[in-house]
């Protein structure tokens, strides 16, 4: 047995053999860690002990096989984009409200005249010159807007999080002198900035579902807040989370161009033209079958399928892709027609489980489509406006004395719903679409004025104090925005917002 001593330095002559190795190794092929990628590499350990103790020292050489001669590399490619990244818009604008309010959804301050609106009105808390209002968004009974730094201002309802920030009132913070039962609560009915977006984030789009709020970041990174519904309640933000009350980072997506909502689900579009879906999907909106024993586990963002897509929409139950050649796909729940698929649609509970061609888009160039509770919109490139899906509310803005042949009527032979994407009479180069739960709102290429029609019981579709229902579409026309350039806006439940460029002088 040789001594100690002896035993160490064999071990360090061994140790030298290796360094020797290691530095004729890289100076024949380069860094290891740049070979690596090039070239199998076994590595080994060898142990040698301290001859003052038992600590244990490792070194590591390396057995270099060389595949040079043998194979090619191959290195997955790249994959390009095909849609733009969004960047922050920077045109200050003016913020314009009308419908119901009484939960706040107006953004007006908690006093009783911020509860009904009959006309547009410019909301004051929501200045152009210091808050500046660059886009909105509109939920059901909330909207989200981003400013011209980035940040994000909510107001509406709050029950599952949609706002992003607390608004716990206490009774004790009324003022004295106002009646407290016609008070709303003024952290929900004054327009403030979500909270947790981490310093440095940037929002440029955002988009609102009933008890959801999704954002993308200038990175195409997404946060989002509140929580998904099911027919059985409150389904839950994620796996982990019931309700988020304030914003998420969604890591499983990146690259992110756009995102829709629907009432309970999501859509989001990446700049490669993929698109993934979450939420509740009980009506088969995300694109793919859901199991209802592990429906939670559809609250993480899934893949499923669709490639080079430009565009996305969404209806409250159903869905929409666009792709770079022009093809319109929908899925979803379709007992009005409103996937624009005629063979199931007309029966109670009908859906389309999967991504489906809708093959009378096809000789249209539909370049937008969006949808609400039972009924669909689509602008094409020449700004003409299609329609299908239900109408007894007169939610498509045609006459009923027009109404095509191929309308679907009930047992009682009353017109039900419209199959077919159909051309709107008496509206063209139609520059916006926006679709409400059972009205809508065009904003018009030429000139900038807003046109609405459908349900109007809550003074929604902006055109006065009848409350009536509006069959075709009608300008909306009063003081606030008749000498405004209306660019952009979002039709809710009971309430829609406008926002339009301030006058010049």
């Amino acid at each position: 047995m040789a001594p100690p001593l002896t035993r160490n330095r064999e071990a360090k002559q061994g140790i030298s053999k290796v360094d020797r190795i290691l530095k004729k190794t890289t100076k024949s092929y380069g860094d290891l860690k740049k070979i690596s990628h090039t070239h199998s590499l076994t590595l080994d350990s060898i142990q040698r002990s301290d001859e003052l103790g038992n600590l244990k020292v490792k070194r590591s050489f390396i057995s270099l096989r060389s595949h040079r001669s043998k194979e090619k590399v191959t290195r997955k490619p790249s994959i390009p984009f095909i849609n733009e990244m969004p960047v922050l818009k920077d045109e200050k604008l003016c913020v314009f409200v009308f419908g119901t309010g009484s939960m706040s959804e107006l953004g007006l301050g908690p006093e009783p005249t911020g509860r009904v609106v009959k006309r547009p009105r410019l909301n004051p808390l929501l200045p152009h010159d210091t808050v500046g209002i660059v886009d909105i968004a509109v939920g059901g009974m909330h909207s989200a807007a981003i400013d011209y730094k980035g940040n994000v201002y909510t107001w509406g309802v709050n029950d599952q999080g949609a706002l992003g920030r607390d608004t716990t009132w206490k009774t004790n913070q009324i003022d004295p002198e106002s009646d407290d039962e016609q008070m709303l609560n003024p952290k929900d009915s004054i327009p403030d900035k979500v909270e947790g977006i981490p310093d440095g984030v940037k929002i440029v789009r955002v988009a609102c579902g009933d008890s959801i709020s999704v954002a993308i970041t200038d990175q195409g990174q997404v946060y989002a807040w509140g929580s998904f519904r099911c027919s059985d309640g409150i389904l839950g933000f994620s796996p982990q989370i019931k309700v988020a009350r304030r914003p998420v980072h969604i890591k499983e997506l990146k690259n992110v161009v756009s995102v829709v909502c629907g009432t309970d689900h999501v859509l989001a579009l990446t700049a490669y033209g993929s698109v993934f879906s979450w939420g509740n999907g009980q009506q088969f909106q995300l694109g793919h079958r859901v199991v209802e024993r592990t429906r939670i586990n559809a609250l993480v963002p899934r893949e499923f399928g669709l490639k080079k897509i430009k565009a996305i929409g969404a209806g409250s139950y159903h869905s929409f892709a666009i792709s770079h050649d022009g093809k319109v796909f929908s899925w979803g729940l379709n007992q009005f027609g409103q996937c624009g698929i005629e063979s199931s649609g007309g029966e109670d509970g009908a859906v389309v489980s999967n991504p489906t061609h809708v093959e009378s888009l096809d000789h249209y160039n539909v370049v937008y489509i969006t949808g609400g509770e039972h009924h669909s919109a689509a602008l094409t490139l020449d700004g003409e406006l299609l329609v299908w899906g239900r109408l007894d509310a007169n939610q498509l803005g045609i006459p009923r004395s027009s109404l095509p042949n191929y309308t679907v009527h009930d047992a009682s032979d009353r017109p039900r719903f419209v199959p077919i994407p159909t051309k709107v009479p008496g509206i063209s180069h139609v520059k916006r679409i926006y679709c409400g739960t059972h009205h809508n709102l065009a904003i018009l290429k030429d000139d900038g004025s807003v046109w609405s029609w459908g349900f109007g019981e809550s003074y929604q579709v902006g055109q006065g104090p009848s409350g009536n229902d509006i069959e075709v579409p009608t300008k909306i026309d009063n003081t606030a925005i008749r000498d405004k350039v209306i660019v952009a806006g979002g039709a809710g439940g009971q309430f829609s917002v406008l926002l339009g460029l301030p006058s010049k002088s």
